[in-house]
């Protein structure tokens, strides 16, 4: 069965980096678009990120420059780089397998001021 499993949220200050990483299994992570999403308390989910099987990724306008995600077709692994964290990245993040549309459980990051 498809099992996504987050990892690398924490509490961190503004201005500070985190490296989410999710792990990805049953299913053809190398052929697949995979992405990245937030939920902060009382708002709807949003995408902040999503990259092709190729490699080929966009962002959300409000992470552009500071947000990076990546993958490893290797080690059925995605990723995101986040630098120059605000409080307003606080959020639950969630990996997301866009073809079947199915999401992690999450992990938490929240930025203090």
């Amino acid at each position: 069965q498809v099992r996504l499993v987050e990892s690398g949220g924490g509490l961190v200050q503004v201005g500070g980096s985190l490296r989410l990483s999710c792990a990805a299994s049953g299913f053809a992570f190398s052929f697949t678009t995979m992405a990245w999403y937030r939920q902060a308390p009382g708002k709807e989910r949003e995408l902040v990120a999503r990259i092709t099987n190729r490699g080929t990724p966009d962002y959300v306008d409000t992470v552009v420059g500071r947000f990076t995600i990546s993958r490893d077709n290797a080690k059925n692994t995605l990723y995101l780089q986040m630098n120059s964290l605000k409080p307003e990245d606080t959020a639950m993040y969630y990996c997301a397998n866009l073809v079947v549309g199915f999401w992690g459980q999450g992990t938490q990051v929240t930025v203090s001021s």
